[in-house]
């Protein structure tokens, strides 16, 4: 999301089993011909297993802790692009005198059925002191499933894009700003409780989702509330605020968590019309599998025995660590968990897609990273084959916290990112980005025409990012879709006018529906504009969609960073322009 050195913040102050080998017994020349063996099935691949290296569990017996704690966070503080991957679990009970300081590709998290059955009595920190203050790229992190007594009071969480923090319970206060209250630009809560007040000061966007807040402080551009006890009223655009008072359909992302001496995996229900948490009045509620269901993947394997473990009926586990791919991981059963641990990272290698899903319910992708290689994929996940009709509207696909990259770790390449084919499927909070910082970025290097294509019926949408991408970074074709909060950034190195050209179009839209779709809705939406090569580039607009009554947007804003590029409006023909440099949000609360 921001920029390389300078900070665009400046402008606003990761063994397939061989086949057997067949031995057979040698035969005299005269002996008949001995019949044909069968070759040997490969043998089944065992569920469970230790979960390898780089996930340390702790309980409060453990020594040490706060010093292991800092040796991890002193080696990923600033990785930005490392190969480091690490999840951090505490097994339930108290624990004193710890702050947990998160640094890239780190996940903490509990390992109680509720929240509250581990306390830390101390701090789960992100803050940007690597980065002089700007917290905008604090990506990759994740905080989950834990009690916080904050040390002063007030915990913070300093994060930018994919860095959640879900079923979490503060009592006391949460700032979302860094020391000194530099430049943020985050962020994500879900299925939390603040006893206390939340500041999110400097976060120029944020969504909260199924929570419950004490209070909270302030906003900047573009702060979303889907069924949020506490939220603020609906306000935007002075104060920034969009308020839902239920989110229309939610299931909250699978978690790992211990029964007695056994890992088990928890699935949350489905809910409708969801407000607050899930877990404040006991045990959740939902279904849960041991982790002998599940194959437990290490680093190094292949997506051949990936593969062979889905055939089987085991679930997959992955563990902290970079998987290359030399086929696409499919998923063809009803109701399969693959659920990453520590920022799990998919390469597929040699242009495949990295992981396909079947026209099928219940399937649960969560907490994992794609990474797109350097031979261009057409695609990197696919829900759904094309072409997909099938209801899962009682038991819908779910995405969550899969966060994919295209770039920025080195050369990767990816026609379309995400296609969502299958219908009622629920993304819940992604980040998908076309690099426009690190290792092999640039127009036509890491290039990636689409961030997210939805093609399916009835699909939600619940914390939208997708940033930088060459042509739209949404497109949206499906009948009846809905998404609450969108953050975009408009491909910040793009050349020249022409390089943008649609048509007769001034740009590609952020977020673009189909002329064909008569019914849409959308809440809270924003798209920003740095076309730092060119500040002299026109964007017709942030957001482009059919003007028909069953279309309807609600809460939208574009805003040039700095005046580097400007819109002409915000949605289709209505909105004023982006105004020089002042960067100032251009909004329309109510289209049509």
């Amino acid at each position: 999301m921001s920029l390389p050195d300078i900070g665009r913040r400046t402008v606003l102050g990761a063994a397939a089993a061989s086949a057997p080998v067949v031995l057979g017994l040698s035969a005299p020349a005269s002996a008949a011909p001995r019949p044909k063996k069968r070759p040997k099935k490969p043998r089944l691949l065992p569920g469970g297993g230790d979960l390898g290296p780089n996930v340390l569990v702790f309980d409060p017996s453990t020594a040490g802790i706060q010093a292991k704690l800092d040796e991890v966070f002193k080696q990923q503080e600033s990785a930005q692009f490392g190969t480091g991957r690490y999840a951090l679990l505490f097994k339930p009970g108290s624990y004193s005198g710890l702050n947990a300081q998160l640094g890239f590709y780190t996940s903490i998290a509990g390992l109680g059925l509720s929240p509250d059955d581990t306390t830390i009595n101390g701090d789960v920190t992100v803050d940007a002191g690597w980065f002089n203050g700007n917290a905008t790229q604090n990506f990759w992190r994740s905080a989950e499933n834990l009690a916080l007594v904050p040390a002063n009071g007030t915990d913070r969480w300093a994060v930018a894009q994919a860095a959640p923090f879900r079923r979490m319970h503060v009592r006391g206060g949460l700032n979302l700003s860094p020391t000194g209250y530099g430049w943020a630009s985050g962020g994500y809560i879900a299925d939390s409780r603040i006893d206390g007040q939340v500041g999110p000061y400097s976060q120029q966007q944020w969504y909260t989702r199924d929570s419950s807040i004490g209070s909270w402080l302030n906003g900047v551009w573009n702060m979303v509330f889907s069924g949020v006890e506490g939220a603020p009223a609906q306000s935007f655009p002075n104060p920034p605020y969009t308020t839902l008072d239920t989110t229309p359909v939610s299931r909250e992302k699978p978690f790992l968590y211990l029964s007695g001496s056994e890992y088990r995996v928890f699935l949350p229900e489905k809910r409708t019309g969801a407000r607050g948490v899930t877990w404040g009045n006991g045990t959740p509620r939902g279904t849960s599998l041991p982790l002998s269901q599940f194959y437990v993947a290490k680093p190094g394997v292949t997506a051949a025995t990936l593969n062979q473990a889905l055939a089987q009926g085991l679930h997959l586990l992955l563990t902290p660590g970079i998987y290359h791919l030399e086929q696409a991981i499919q998923v063809d059963r009803a109701n399969t968990v693959v659920l990453g641990l520590g920022y799990a990272t998919l390469v597929p290698d040699n242009g495949v897609t990295a992981l396909r899903v079947a026209d099928v319910d219940g399937v649960r992708l969560a907490g994992f990273l794609i990474d797109a290689g350097p031979v261009n994929s057409a695609t990197l996940l696919e829900v759904g084959p094309k072409g997909a009709s099938k209801d899962h509207s009682a038991n819908p696909t779910t995405v969550q916290d899969v966060f994919v990259r295209i770039g920025g770790a080195g050369a990767g390449k990816a026609t379309t990112s995400m296609v969502i084919n299958s219908r009622h499927t629920i993304v819940d909070h992604t980040w998908v980005w076309r690099a426009d910082h690190g290792t092999g970025v640039g127009w036509d290097t890491n290039r990636a025409d689409y961030g997210i294509v939805v093609n399916g019926d009835d699909v939600l949408c619940t914390g939208l990012f997708v940033e930088h991408f060459n042509k739209y970074d949404v497109q949206w074709n499906g009948q009846r879709g809905r998404t609450i909060f969108f953050q975009n950034e408009k491909a910040y190195d793009a050349p020249n006018q022409a390089a943008i050209q649609n048509g007769s179009v001034k740009g590609y839209a952020a977020y673009k529906v189909a002329d064909s779709v008569t019914t849409h809705e959308g809440w809270g939406l924003g798209s920003y504009c740095y076309y730092n090569v060119d500040p002299t580039i026109v964007q017709h607009n942030g957001f482009a969609a059919p003007n028909t009554p069953g279309v309807k947007f609600h809460n939208l804003l574009v805003v040039s960073l700095g005046g580097q590029g400007q819109y002409e409006h915000v949605i289709n023909e209505t909105g004023s322009p982006t105004s020089g440099t002042s960067t100032t949000p251009s909004t329309v609360v109510s289209y049509p």
